[in-house]
């Protein structure tokens, strides 16, 4: 019997040995494959121990997807700040629905109104574009750029990060500004925001503080419940 035994153990010794000495071959982890399949209540867990800092607290649909493409970019190196803009474009434009957060800290630093392009609606947000000379808002992913002097004085560039959704951002002139049509006032003459071109403009009084903390690539994110993504795949081509 143990001339027939022998070749088994022979066969299983080789086996384990080979596996153990063959090498291993890594690449770098997708983010979105990493977050599955905890990836929901990691973020709620993230989400649930935000320091609101007296602000309101985003929605927690905006603040997943936000997050997800945020994990995604740092993973890439795109991102080189632990800070995250969302804008909630489901919200009305009449109440307050950019946040500014620090990951790092988990502190929402700034909550404000913004406007979307006048074509994207009138008190929401509902038809978005890529097209140039279009006057709408394009939704996603953006990376901020440089502060520059413009005809609305100080502005902070936008890089649009997805194909065919918001990648011509800069060669239409999308960017963060500032518009007196921004404000309360505004909203209690004319029952609704003010709109821009297709600028995520932000009141007057707040434009150098929350330029100044998420210039230089940080991530932005402007949200709409039209669009979503899956964590199974990479948000970015």
């Amino acid at each position: 019997m143990i001339y027939k035994i022998f070749p088994v153990s022979l066969f299983l010794l080789i086996s384990i040995f080979l596996n153990n000495t063959n090498p291993v071959k890594t690449q770098k982890p997708v983010i979105a494959s990493v977050l599955t399949p905890n990836a929901d209540l990691d973020i709620e867990t993230k989400y649930s121990a935000l320091n609101s800092n007296q602000f309101s607290l985003p929605n927690i649909e905006s603040f997943k997807e936000a997050l997800k493409g945020f994990y995604e970019l740092k993973e890439r190196g795109l991102v080189q700040k632990d800070i995250l803009t969302l804008v909630d474009f489901s919200l009305s434009s009449n109440v307050k629905r950019l946040w500014v957060i620090d990951l790092d800290t988990n502190t929402i630093l700034y909550h404000s109104l913004v406007a979307h392009g006048r074509n994207t609606g009138e008190e929401y947000a509902n038809s978005f574009s890529n097209s140039n000379s279009s006057y709408k808002s394009s939704l996603g992913f953006y990376l901020t750029g440089e502060v520059y002097n413009g005809k609305h004085g100080m502005s902070l560039k936008l890089d649009g990060l997805e194909k065919g959704i918001n990648d011509n951002a800069r060669e239409r002139g999308v960017v963060m500004h500032s518009a007196n049509y921004v404000s309360n006032s505004f909203i209690k003459s004319n029952k609704r925001l003010g709109r821009s071109q297709g600028c995520p403009a932000i009141p007057e009084e707040l434009l150098k503080d929350i330029v100044n903390t998420i210039k230089n690539k940080s991530c932005l994110f402007i949200y709409h419940p039209s669009r979503s993504f899956e964590y199974k795949k990479p948000l970015f081509s």
